[in-house]
């Protein structure tokens, strides 16, 4: 079963839940009988392991997948202050390029049925002089996940978010609901909100506290296969 060659995991905000969601992504996909990869390819926040700076967020996505891949594969730049990667980039001497992504993103699909690459920070995120993390998006030609970490905000980011999806031309797959307050007021009216403002299916509702084992099981594969599919359809299909 071969679906699109990946996915463009983006968030809401920091914190909204990305890495999570992606980890449950690659299980729930892994245990539908696809072979997965995943990219971290930007990083904040590296530790130092045996002289190499390594993502924690890398680490957890490399604990689902089901190809041969190293963490060395999977993060084409890693940073250790926990900040922005534009400003991180700097005492680096770094700049952030597309390229290398590209090639890691070409040659993991060789293996792969689908890659899942996450994001970092938000949709809007710098990574250098008015270059963003949607240019990544955009520059990989993948389909777009966004994960809306819900709280109070959240409706505002997420619509936000989505709109500037859609204004950046990638197609919007779908969305996932990330319950990060258990207690928040309102919380069902907030989902309802979101499934009726935004055009796209929403994947899945994860509760607060839920492992990886049980976010995937809340993810709606169905709509994102059938998504797909209807989307090659319509790439393969002649034009008059």
């Amino acid at each position: 079963m071969k679906i699109a060659r990946g996915y463009f995991l983006t968030g809401t905000d920091t914190g909204a839940g990305k890495t999570f969601v992606a980890a449950a992504l690659i299980h729930a996909l892994g245990r539908a009988g696809l072979r997965v990869a995943a990219l971290k390819p930007i990083a904040s926040g590296c530790r130092r392991e045996a002289g190499v700076l390594v993502s924690g967020d890398a680490r957890r996505l490399h604990a689902e997948v089901n190809v041969p891949q190293s963490l060395a594969d999977m993060t084409q730049y890693a940073f250790a202050p926990a900040v922005s990667p534009h400003l991180a980039a700097v005492p680096a001497g770094v700049r952030i390029r597309f390229a290398p992504i590209r090639a890691a993103l070409r040659a993991q699909a060789r293996q792969a049925d689908t890659v899942i690459v996450e994001g970092v920070g938000g949709w809007l995120a710098p990574l250098g002089r008015k270059v963003f993390v949607a240019d990544l998006a955009v520059a990989l030609r993948l389909p777009v996940i966004c994960v809306v970490g819900l709280r109070l905000g959240a409706l505002n980011h997420a619509l936000l978010t989505v709109r500037s999806i859609a204004e950046s031309g990638m197609p919007l797959a779908g969305f996932v609901i990330n319950l990060r307050d258990p207690r928040m007021a309102y919380r069902q009216g907030n989902i309802d909100t979101l499934k009726d403002a935004i055009d796209a299916p929403c994947l899945g509702i994860i509760p607060a506290g839920a492992t990886v084992r049980r976010a995937a099981a809340c993810l709606d594969l169905q709509s994102l296969l059938t998504t797909a599919t209807r989307r090659q359809r319509a790439a393969t299909k002649p034009s008059c």
